[in-house]
């Protein structure tokens, strides 16, 4: 961050008198809501911090360490007395009087823009450390940055910076914002559509894998034959013997292997089991391919939405970061599985699967289907919680993503389970239903 943007930055916000919201939204982005309409963002991430003005903004995760406690608790609901930039240092330093305090009380927020030592501090009007978002020992630096440590200054540092004028610093950081989702939104997407690309490719290379069903049947009949040839030579052959010669049923000489460690009169069962085997296969491999190509479909709809997805929650939403995912430690052995605002969204894949979540789902859950067309059923846990109308409406998006991947306009209808009956496979009936309108865009720019 550089001088002038600060100070800019720290006149602006002396124009609000009230923090409406303060919390993390990102691991070490933070953001204040002033005056219950304007939210500004503080990315403290070390070597590259920044701020930015944009609409408020869903946290990807939970964060509940002490830090993110007191700073909700201090500052949310608190009267903001000024803004400024202490000593020409890059810091913003806010001076709240807290609503939480049963009497009159002053604290502080510091937030340091000092390369790799760039941290929010929350301090008492003693100068008190309370807490930090980071915690830095005295092997680190001379500063320690600890609660109950008194926080010491930073060393007085000339510097020779540019000054411009800023002539209106919303739109200054309105733009920052702009540019930073652009470059962020084209890195995750690019990310996202590489997970998701090797997945496609996986069930690619084992549909390709799958036996072919003549080829099966032509070996069953085979294997048969060789089973009665051998059933009809039985007397010709010793223990010992590898090979047997004999001539087929249309008088042609052919030579058998003997199967190894197969008693002789057990060798024609040997190739029967085998012709047994292979009819078996050949008969369900249709099986095996429409299941491998209905996750495969499943997963290039994923891949679509990618593209056509206009921000990271999104991109988040539709591919979860493997420490998330573990963070959760659930796995659902049929189906997909999501996480909307904290509620679990079982997404079926296939027919199969999609009658497996119906088997599972609890009276009082949510069923989703799009109307008309078909495609994933989806599931929302609700553990008898009334869902807010966000969850239901991105598990909506998720439900019309997961089943065409052609742009246009859906309806997704939506009852409780116990509404839900079940008619042949997948196939349900259902009333007491609402339904959410979903648009679905087309792709304007592939990555």
């Amino acid at each position: 961050m550089k001088l002038y943007e600060l100070q800019a930055i720290a006149k602006r916000l002396n124009d609000f008198t009230f923090i409406s919201r303060a919390r993390r939204i990102e691991d070490n982005t933070l953001e204040i809501m002033f005056d219950k309409s304007q939210s500004y963002f503080f990315n403290m991430t070390r070597g590259h911090s920044l701020i930015y003005k944009a609409p408020s903004q869903r946290p990807l995760q939970g964060y509940n360490a002490p830090f993110d406690t007191l700073l909700h608790s201090l500052l949310s609901g608190s009267k903001l007395l000024s803004v400024d930039v202490p000593n020409g240092d890059r810091i913003l330093r806010f001076e709240i009087a807290p609503k939480s305090s049963y009497k009159d009380k002053i604290i502080y927020l510091q937030l340091e823009f000092t390369g790799k030592n760039t941290n929010a501090i929350l301090i008492d009007d003693n100068e008190v450390i309370i807490e930090a978002l980071r915690h830095i020992d005295a092997d680190s630096s001379f500063r320690v940055i600890r609660p109950g440590m008194e926080l010491l200054s930073i060393p007085p540092f000339e510097r020779t910076e540019e000054t411009k004028n800023i002539e209106n610093i919303d739109i200054y950081l309105e733009e920052k914002f702009s540019e930073i989702q652009t470059k962020k939104l084209l890195e995750l997407k690019k990310q996202k559509l590489t997970t998701v690309s090797k997945k496609i490719k996986k069930f690619e290379q084992l549909l390709n894998k799958l036996p072919d069903k003549q080829k099966l049947e032509t070996q069953a009949s085979e294997f048969k034959d060789i089973g009665n040839l051998i059933l009809s030579n039985l007397y010709q052959i010793k223990p010992y013997d590898t090979k047997l010669k004999t001539y087929d049923f249309e008088g042609k000489e052919v030579t058998i292997p003997l199967p190894k460690d197969v008693k002789v009169n057990r060798m024609p069962d040997h190739y029967f089991n085998l012709s047994k085997r292979a009819k078996a296969k050949a008969k369900n491999v249709h099986i095996e391919q429409e299941n491998l190509s209905s996750k495969m479909a499943f997963y290039e709809n994923i891949y679509y939405a990618l593209e056509q997805a206009n921000a990271p929650y999104e991109l988040e939403l539709l591919v979860p970061k493997r420490a998330k995912s573990l963070r959760k430690k659930e796995k659902l052995r049929e189906g997909e599985l999501f996480w909307i605002e904290d509620y679990k969204v079982m997404v079926g894949r296939n027919s199969n699967e999609n009658q497996k979540l119906l088997s599972i789902a609890k009276s009082n859950d949510i069923w989703m289907h799009t109307r008309e067309i078909p495609g994933s059923h989806v599931i929302i846990r609700t553990d008898k919680q009334n869902l807010p109308e966000s969850v239901l409406g991105a598990a909506a998006k998720l439900c019309v993503d997961f089943s065409t991947n052609h742009p246009g306009n859906y309806l997704v209808d939506y009852t409780k389970r116990k509404f839900v009956k079940v008619q042949e496979g997948s196939n349900v009936e259902y009333d007491k239903y609402q339904t959410i309108p979903v648009l679905k865009e087309g792709v304007e720019i592939r990555v």
